[in-house]
């Protein structure tokens, strides 16, 4: 491509070449996507989890035209925004105040600089490894990077945002009384990007205990995982409840579109003029028109029935592997999931970086690509499944990766 910068406007979305071909989408529909070529794949990175009900969704699409026939962008309120931010609330509890954005760092940006302005502190506190956006503020100790290590006694620490390691309990008293300007824990309900490590039992509740016992706001990124495990926040199902959130990815199924979440005490911060926030397409028709049609949907996904399919997924998976004499574990839930080679998943970001195998992961993904199943090619790798991924999506699925495994192993033997 002669214009796109590297052929892709995020880093992300880059893929290998096979057998000399790049690989480009030429359109998408339930759980499936088709490339310039006219096959069809199986999809498993579902825009980084954005379609959770499946790629176009019908009444998610109807909604949207509707909105955009109206008129796309007026530069005042509109109906369809409280429409919107309503049918949110109703799966959020008593984080019942919503301010829409258009992407999950803006979000995050946005819960920081409320937290700060509440709290008259600096510091933000992330887990180490974890990823919740890609903008300065916190964009720091990622996944891959020597901060996340977290290999001295010397805490992390860059333009305020300091490092915490994620299910060390030990490590969340430590922090808060070396310093105690923090403003904000920012958590995550898994790991995701570091290869879907889940939160130890207790963790979550236990940062935020002693977050509020400092007096620090407690942010939940549910960016990824929110409405993933059920209709509603991913650390409501496991027992937090978070003073701010994150979400986006789910709540538009794939139109841009993401939302700041609070309880009216912390939010009243906007309402007083205390916090300034702008954006010439936040909360824009279209994009509400996604969130009130997917929020609806939401409602009707049968969780548990996607959940047990997508555990059959990972066994298969192992089974394959395991036919081939390759020793394999997975580690999330059965919607978000990651392979790991070994027998054991890792519980820190510390093993997880010790046993992590990009070229395995990447090897994977080709000969994945090579069976029909897409999927994404990032170090630590990651599978999603949809509400749309019917018998027949995943019977494709597991005979892909068992046709991988072979290949791989055979292979593997050659060299």
């Amino acid at each position: 491509m002669q214009h796109v910068v590297c052929g892709i406007s995020s880093g992300g979305r880059a893929v290998p070449d096979l057998d000399g071909r790049r690989f480009l989408v030429q359109r998408a529909q339930g759980p499936y996507v088709w490339d310039d070529h006219g096959r069809r794949y199986v999809d498993t990175a579902l825009g980084f989890g954005a379609t959770f009900l499946g790629h176009s969704a019908p009444e998610v699409i109807e909604a949207t035209k509707a909105a955009l026939e109206r008129g796309s962008m007026p530069a005042y309120a509109h109906a369809l925004e409280e429409e919107a931010a309503a049918s949110l609330a109703a799966h959020t509890g008593d984080l019942s105040k919503v301010i829409f954005v258009n992407s999950g760092s803006e979000a995050v940006h946005l819960a920081c600089r409320l937290a700060r302005a509440v709290t008259g502190r600096g510091r933000i506190a992330k887990m180490a490894a974890g990823y919740d956006g890609w903008f300065d503020d916190v964009a720091f100790g990622n996944a891959g990077s020597r901060e996340a290590e977290m290999r001295t006694n010397a805490r992390p620490v860059k333009n305020e945002t300091m490092l915490l390691r994620f299910n060390d309990f030990g490590d969340v008293d430590l922090m808060f009384n070396e310093c105690d300007d923090i403003a904000a824990v920012i958590l995550e309900p898994m790991m995701a990007n570091a290869g879907c490590i889940l939160a130890a039992e207790g963790y979550l509740a236990h940062v935020a205990a002693v977050a509020r016992r400092h007096g620090a706001i407690v942010i939940m990124d549910e960016v990824l995982m929110g409405f993933r495990l059920h209709p509603g926040l991913a650390s409501h199902h496991l027992g937090v409840r978070p003073d701010l959130a994150t979400v986006g990815k789910a709540i538009g199924n794939g139109i841009a579109v993401a939302a700041l979440i609070g309880t009216p005490e912390v939010m009243a911060a906007f309402e007083d003029q205390r916090v300034n926030r702008a954006g010439t397409y936040n909360g824009n028709p279209v994009a509400c028109a996604a969130v009130k049609s997917s929020m609806a949907l939401v409602d009707k996904v049968d969780y548990a029935a996607i959940a047990a399919r997508g555990e059959t997924l990972r066994a298969d998976v192992v089974k394959g592997f395991a036919e081939q004499g390759i020793e394999t574990c997975t580690s999330g839930y059965g919607t978000v999931f990651t392979l790991w080679r070994g027998p054991r998943a890792p519980a820190n970001y510390k093993e997880a970086a010790a046993i992590v195998d990009p070229v395995f992961t990447v090897d994977l993904h080709l000969e994945l690509r090579r069976a029909g199943v897409m999927s994404m090619a990032t170090t630590y790798g990651r599978y999603y499944l949809s509400a749309s991924h019917d018998r027949e999506a995943l019977d494709l699925c597991a005979g892909a990766f068992r046709q991988a495994a072979g290949r791989m192993a055979t292979n593997s033997r050659r060299d």
